[in-house]
């Protein structure tokens, strides 16, 4: 299991960006070989998945209500994955957590533990 800590969250207007990111712990060897995804839990609602990411990054895959928004990428190099987030939404307004998975899924369940996550608001 891949130990992973996300970074980057904040408060924003309706609009702007943020970049967010997930970083494998410390001598942690094996993230290139994991699928990684990011999901988002706004208050009293269900978790969503937001992006996922192959292990090379070729392949990825958005929602709907993400998609042309936000793009997800990652650095091998540098253990860690990142969620670029455009013309943010009001309704985007969520804890973002990441996590992975050792092969292609669409389900939560599929990943690994959520990490506590990143807080991101969006004003109106």
């Amino acid at each position: 299991q891949v130990q992973l800590v996300e970074s980057g969250g904040g408060l924003v207007q309706a609009g702007d960006s943020l970049r967010l990111s997930c970083a494998a712990s410390k001598g942690t060897i094996s993230f290139s070989n994991y699928f990684v995804g990011w999901s988002r839990q706004a208050p009293g609602k269900e978790r969503d998945f937001v992006a996922v990411v192959s292990p090379t990054g070729e392949w990825t895959y958005y929602p709907e209500s993400v998609n042309g928004r936000f793009t997800i990428s990652r650095d091998n190099a540098k253990n860690t994955a990142y969620l670029q987030m455009n013309s943010l939404k009001p309704e985007d307004t969520a804890v973002y957590s990441c996590a992975t998975s050792p092969r292609a899924t669409l389900s939560l369940d599929g990943f690994g533990s959520w990490g506590q996550g990143t807080q991101v608001t969006v004003s109106s």
